[in-house]
């Protein structure tokens, strides 16, 4: 694990929510880099780039790209400080938030990640963890969680899907048995490409705006889905990462990236909210987006086809583990 973005004399003097997010966001994003690298061809690693902006804070970015599994896979934390600008804070006022009209002082720590593999039969894997505190004019501090794990396969694996949901689920479960069928349904309408008329992918869990039942049990569920990455994921890298594919599938693979484009740029309220505050960090907010991508004018996979097995699913979402 690198060394954290606050200084570490500091950390040790500090056992509040901000150390223990700063730690869990590091900690996730160095076991996660581990367990790509493993599966990657001795000659690529990630390159890490460590930040600082002006405004408060900084991050890492690590990105491995043009690899022989992974075409591109970035996973960065931030642990930023600032002033929010008065368009975020009302965007936060329209989601029930009580904050003061202008600009009001913020703390964030978060580890995302987006990883594109090569082989179009290893799907697509995308998460986000976060902490967010807001300072009041009394004095008085807001705080919530926010996050979750989704995937974007290319062409559809009942199984390996199944194993993804249920890996969530157990995390989930560890805390309350509603919160996974309640945070898979969010995800399925979060990642919906209202335009398309077709979800990013066979979704997972999404939340946000978590502030109870207190904030030590929070943490811990933010936790628990954070541990539950590499299981979820790592396996369906091992077992199709030597499947054969030819240039129809490399074709729709590139198609089915151009869709995630469009929601990341269009949609995504995490990408938004990071091209909008002062002091943004362009390359790490748009790490997310792949090294290739592609649109073809009104494509339509012929009926019948895996192609079309796979739109049916991400228009009409399905209920995995039942």
């Amino acid at each position: 694990m690198a060394q954290p973005i606050t200084d570490i004399k500091e950390l040790k003097k500090k056992n509040d929510m901000r150390k223990k997010m700063e730690l869990l966001v590091m900690k996730t994003q160095a076991d996660f880099c581990k367990a790509l690298e493993s599966l990657e061809d001795s000659d690529y690693h990630f390159k890490v780039d460590r930040w600082t902006r002006k405004e408060g804070g900084g991050g890492i970015t690590c990105v491995l790209q043009d690899g022989v599994v992974f075409e591109k896979a970035g996973v960065n934390v931030s642990v930023v400080t600032g002033t929010l600008p008065p368009g975020a804070v009302q965007q936060m006022r329209a989601r029930g938030k009580k904050m003061q009209e202008g600009s009001v002082p913020f703390f964030a720590a978060g580890v995302s990640a987006v990883i594109h593999p090569r082989n179009p039969m290893i799907p697509t894997i995308h998460f986000n963890y976060r902490y967010f505190e807001v300072e009041n004019q009394d004095g008085s501090i807001q705080w919530w969680f926010g996050g979750g794990t989704d995937l974007t396969p290319y062409y559809l694996n009942e199984d390996d899907v199944k194993h993804f949901h249920n890996s969530l689920k157990v995390a989930c479960d560890e805390h309350d048995p509603s919160y996974y069928p309640k945070y898979k349904k969010w995800c399925d309408d979060y990642f919906f490409i209202a335009h398309r008329g077709e979800r990013r992918g066979v979704g997972g869990i999404f939340f946000d705006d978590i502030d109870s039942p207190n904030q030590e049990e929070a943490f811990e569920f933010v936790k628990s889905c954070a541990k539950a990455i590499i299981p979820s994921y790592i396996p369906l890298v091992e077992k199709h990462k030597n499947d054969a594919y030819g240039y129809a599938e490399r074709q729709w693979q590139l198609l089915r990236r151009g869709r995630y484009v469009e929601f990341n740029l269009i949609y995504d309220r995490g990408t938004k909210f990071g091209l909008y505050t002062p002091g943004a960090r362009y390359e790490s907010i748009l790490m997310s987006l792949p090294l290739s991508a592609k649109w073809e004018y009104m494509h339509t996979p012929k009926p019948d086809s895996k192609e079309a097995k796979l739109i049916e699913v991400l228009r009409n979402p399905k209920d995995w583990l039942n």
